[in-house]
């Protein structure tokens, strides 16, 4: 079980510790909900973690189909709502990798990809898209 430690250190910042490896994370609340906007804010972390999760994914499954998506990239848009609550309403991730696979290897890691765990731990009226472009990054 991963622990992390968070401290507020003010004005609507926080400092994130990973108990394990020490690493840090800073979020900073955005501009539009009376922050700063100097750093990732918690929502962006979430799309964050579906795009990197969707790489991870990727990954493990190119690698036991042997194939090579070094170079593959991510790009994660997140849209928020105002109702009935502020929550993040729509998160978008296109991943473009540079290699182009035959139709079957693809399918296999685009499965593996929007099946990830960050995936399956959204609630279910968060849109979640995914779009895949093969041979181009």
């Amino acid at each position: 079980m991963a622990k992390i430690d968070i401290y507020y250190t003010g004005n609507l910042s926080t400092r994130c510790v990973h108990s394990e490896n020490e690493a840090e994370i800073v979020t900073d609340a955005p501009k539009d909900n009376q922050g700063r906007g100097e750093m990732f804010s918690p929502t962006d972390l979430v799309g964050a973690a579906l795009g990197s999760c969707v790489l991870t994914l990727m990954g493990i499954a190119a690698g036991k189909l042997k194939v090579d998506i070094s170079g593959s990239r991510a790009e994660v848009e997140k849209e928020m709502v105002a109702k009935p609550a502020r929550r993040i309403g729509k998160i978008i991730v296109k991943v473009s990798c540079p290699h182009d696979f035959s139709a079957d290897i693809r399918a296999q890691l685009e499965k593996a990809g929007s099946l990830c765990p960050v995936h399956q731990s959204l609630h279910p009226e968060i849109i979640q898209e995914f779009h895949f472009s093969w041979g181009q990054a």
